[in-house]
């Protein structure tokens, strides 16, 4: 039966698997063959893994059309349909934009030792070194409307020592080969092949990618795509749940582990099920003492800053919002679960109903992740007046957009605050504040201490209201105090998930017996040892109004499809096109 865990992320019940669970002999096989391979993985130069990024490039693109096709039919999403954009851009092209980054570092590191930052490099008045990582390249300065993105590295890293944190493995070839275990996610078809590559080229171990049972229909496609890493022996991939995952994660012959998931998964593998592992849990005392890194979930917030907004301010950041939760069907860790506004902004209101408006015009999207239909009933059932919203479909399966508006904030055990939905639904709060710089403060506090989770957060500043310098310093410190792994301003901070040179995961300190959000990050692909968080700012508007917006239609699907295949083969001749879709479709 599927259930509704308060407090964190959920605990997802078991599924059926489109493919049968590999048996106990043939995970000993597979285990056997990459613990032969985990030595020479480490000799292999750099040369020679360039030339492997070659080939994983070439044939993941050569499939890209079969894996969308696979993606969209598993998760109820018609040929043609809006909806299709979202397997595009967080599936294929953020597994090809990162497979062509790896391959620019690697270059990189062959020429000079360690990849190129390709921003400046600056110390912020307290000490901290921020690296600008994002625009990468001229195609992304001239798709990307005005984004840039950051890395704030760890306190005690300067900008002397910054290239030494660089590319550690590469360094010194002398450490010992490992291998790596992968616990593939069900929701975003991406997230298994890159937390692979990044356990392989980027710290430089062997691997065992276990696909997750939601879609394991994608495992034959990665076993193809990835068989130049196959073939050799660095790579394995198997199947089945919970039973299969256990069974992996306690042989011998495991050395680390990386999961994507829930934090009540990370804790049963950490300390054990049942009343023994909370008792472990308790008294600090883990039952697997092996290094595991994971990315487990958030109930992941939006500041908004009152401002004067036109109609049309309100109807974009009204587009912007609703489209963070219905990407994916609102099956993402990073998507929006609650709004914060300020309870004096006389455009609250609006703000909602243009959130309203978007959600009413969008069809309904299968609830294809096992346990949605019961967390969806379990947030109603303490919130009965929610408002559920979308036009119906024909699907069965399907589940409404839900509202819950005007929240209490001062209930800090309600469900919305500390518990993560991972379905269609989100939910709205005020804060009371005397002006909007001591709301800003108050907010990042709601925030950091009352909101479940380190992954993501959004704040959404006005230009206008960044001329009060109150207000102008309030969220600079807003932006330095937030303590989540990406923070984005006037972005929905979920994007950073496919930019690449962003760092992927939890802000870093939770301890294993309050793993929250996680430990460790991924993505990382100018490889940052010592990086703390990552701060992705755009225009208060970007124009053309960026394609994975819910209200842009079909538009989407082929404006990533052609920036997919630019990754793919780079040539200045594809521009035309990619212009042409985004303006016109």
């Amino acid at each position: 039966m599927a259930i509704a865990t308060r407090s964190g992320a959920p605990q997802f019940p078991a599924v059926s698997e489109s493919i049968p669970p590999t048996d106990h002999a043939a995970l000993d096989a597979a285990i056997a063959d990459v613990q032969a391979k985990r030595d020479a993985w480490v000799a292999v130069g750099v040369p020679e893994r360039i030339a492997l990024m070659d080939r994983l490039i070439a044939d993941f693109a050569a499939l890209a059309p079969r894996w969308v096709a696979a993606s969209i039919q598993a998760k109820g999403i018609a040929p043609g349909s809006p909806a299709v954009t979202d397997e595009w851009a967080a599936g294929v092209y953020a597994t090809l934009k990162h497979l062509r980054q790896m391959r620019n570092s690697l270059s990189q590191i062959a020429s000079s030792g360690r990849p190129r930052i390709p921003g400046p490099v600056t110390t912020r008045p307290d000490g901290q070194v921020v690296a600008r990582v994002f625009p990468y390249n001229g195609y992304d300065t001239l798709f990307f409307g005005g984004l840039t993105a950051d890395v704030w590295m760890e306190p005690g890293v300067t900008v002397a020592s910054l290239p030494e944190t660089q590319a550690v493995i590469y360094h010194d070839k002398n450490h010992p080969g490992k291998v790596a275990l992968v616990l593939g996610a069900g929701n975003v078809s991406s997230i298994g092949p890159l937390d692979t590559l990044y356990k392989l080229f980027v710290e430089d171990q062997v691997v065992i990618f276990k696909a997750n049972p939601v879609n394991a229909y994608l495992g034959p496609l990665m076993e193809e795509a990835f068989r130049a890493l196959i073939e050799p022996g660095y790579l394995r991939i198997v199947y089945g749940g919970a039973a299969e995952g256990a069974y992996l994660c306690n042989h011998r012959g495991v050395d680390e582990i990386h999961i994507t998931g829930s934090d009540k998964t990370f804790d049963a593998i950490v300390f054990g099920t049942g009343e023994e592992g909370t008792a472990r849990k308790a008294a600090g005392t883990p039952l697997l003492t092996k290094r595991i890194t994971g990315e487990l979930g958030n109930v992941s917030p939006v500041i908004v800053v009152p401002g004067p907004w036109s109609a049309g301010d309100l109807a974009y950041q009204g587009d912007h919002i609703a489209s963070s939760l219905t990407n994916n069907a609102g099956f993402n860790c990073n998507a929006t679960r609650v709004i914060i506004q300020h309870a004096s902004w006389g455009q609250r209101n609006d703000l909602l109903a243009r959130i309203r408006d978007v959600l009413a015009q969008t069809p309904q999207r299968r609830a294809y992740y096992p346990g949605a239909r019961d967390r969806f009933n379990a947030f109603l059932a303490e919130h009965p007046d929610a408002e559920q919203l979308g036009v119906v479909t024909d699907d069965e399966r399907a589940l409404p957009w839900a509202l819950i508006a005007r929240t209490d904030a001062a209930q800090t055990d309600d469900i919305v605050f500390n518990t993560e939905a991972f379905c269609s639904l989100f939910a709205e709060t005020e804060l009371p504040a005397s002006s909007v710089a001591e709301y800003v403060d108050q907010a990042v506090a709601f925030c950091n201490e009352k909101l479940w989770g380190t992954l993501n957060a959004t704040l959404i500043v006005h230009p206008a209201s960044l001329r009060d310098p109150a207000v102008a310093a309030a969220v600079e410190r807003a932006i330095a105090n937030l303590r989540y792994g990406t923070v984005g301003i006037n972005y929905w901070a979920g994007v950073g998930f496919t930019l690449g040179v962003t760092t992927w995961g939890a802000f870093p300190g939770h301890p294993l017996t309050d793993i929250r959000s996680g430990v460790g990050v991924v993505h990382n692909t100018l490889m940052f040892s010592r990086p703390q968080k990552s701060v992705v700012h755009a225009p208060f508007k970007i124009v053309p109004t960026p394609p994975w917006f819910v209200t842009q239609g079909k538009k989407g699907a082929k404006v990533f499809e052609r920036l997919s295949m630019l990754e793919a083969a780079p040539s200045p001749m594809k521009v035309p096109g990619i212009l042409a879709a985004a303006l016109f479709g």
